[in-house]
């Protein structure tokens, strides 16, 4: 069993009827899912995965304290304490997970709060441009088992919607990037013989390009361990993820490099395409950095779009 099947095996056995036995009153003001830090919370999870901050269990979110006070949200960490410890093979620890709790009794604000720095998924602009999409990722990810009020839901469908101008500014930062990098500096160092520069290069143009497909599919890309992964199931540009490895894992000889050369200027071709495709850039060329400026350039709001186009990167 995944970690998600588990957690939701849990919640129906043993979570859902303590909640209808115990507290039938209380329940209609409840969430419950698991979702936030951890492979499983992505469907990544393994049989590696199980060696630490991996237990049975889920989040149970709590609204604010008007609609259920302390004392009840104690009493429901007291029920929560008392389920079963085993569950699916897994086994729930007396030490706390690492970076926070990932299962129990959690206000929905404070939730929410930790993951993005509003209670509520309303970003300013500031935080749209400036939090970074694996944390976005860990807002957005996993189930949600059940949702009396629909807050958590709402909440996650807010966050899961970046505004459009947002995500342009965005890419466009992110195509810059991948044009200074790949289409200019790659060959550049090598030729001043700099060849660890140059895997700098080529490091920083993948970073860029999985930025980029991710804005393009309207997906968050998750903390990197995560990233080839998560960039494989993309609904566009998922056949990047050969290439972003391939650009990582492979010399830079002057065969090797010749064709890595190459194949950054086809990525950067199939890049474009697609940013022509979604109507994004008027820039009629294979240039990277026009393309950027272009993009740039189609941002509606005025402030947004006068900022440094490097300003959401």
């Amino acid at each position: 069993m995944t970690g998600l099947e588990i957690a939701r095996g849990y919640f129906e056995e043993y979570g859902r009827p303590m909640l209808e036995r115990e507290f039938p009153e209380v329940l209609p003001q409840l969430a419950a899912g698991l979702c936030g830090s951890g492979s499983e919370c992505f469907g990544y999870d393994d049989d590696i995965s199980r060696d630490h901050d991996f237990a049975p269990g889920f989040l149970l979110f709590l609204p604010g304290e008007d609609a259920v006070d302390r004392r009840t949200a104690f009493l429901l960490e007291r029920a929560y304490a008392k389920l079963p410890k085993s569950y699916g093979g897994a086994e729930r620890s007396l030490v706390g997970a690492v970076g926070g709790m990932r299962r129990g009794v959690v206000r929905t604000a404070d939730f929410f709060m930790e993951k993005t720095g509003t209670p509520d998924g309303r970003l300013s602009l500031s935080q749209w441009l400036t939090t970074p999409q694996s944390v976005l990722a860990e807002a957005v990810n996993g189930q949600i088992f059940f949702d009396g009020r629909g807050d958590v839901t709402q909440i996650r469908a807010r966050l899961a919607d970046m505004p459009e101008d947002v995500r342009r500014k965005r890419l466009a930062g992110h195509l810059l990037l991948m044009g200074q990098a790949g289409q200019y500096n790659y060959q550049r160092c090598l030729a001043h013989g700099e060849e660890a520069a140059a895997q700098l290069a080529a490091i920083r143009y993948v970073q860029s390009l999985m930025e980029v497909c991710a804005l393009l599919s309207r997906r968050y890309l998750p903390y990197y361990k995560w990233s080839f992964r998560a960039m494989r199931e993309l609904p566009v540009l998922s056949d990047q993820a050969a290439v972003a490895e391939y650009l990582l894992t492979t010399p830079n000889d002057p065969n090797s490099a010749e064709d890595k050369y190459f194949m950054i200027e086809d990525s950067a071709k199939t890049v474009i395409d697609e940013l022509m495709r979604q109507d994004l850039t008027r820039a009629i060329c294979l240039d990277l950095e026009k393309h950027a400026y272009s993009v740039n350039d189609s941002i509606a709001d005025a402030d947004l779009r006068n900022l440094h186009v490097l300003a959401a990167v």
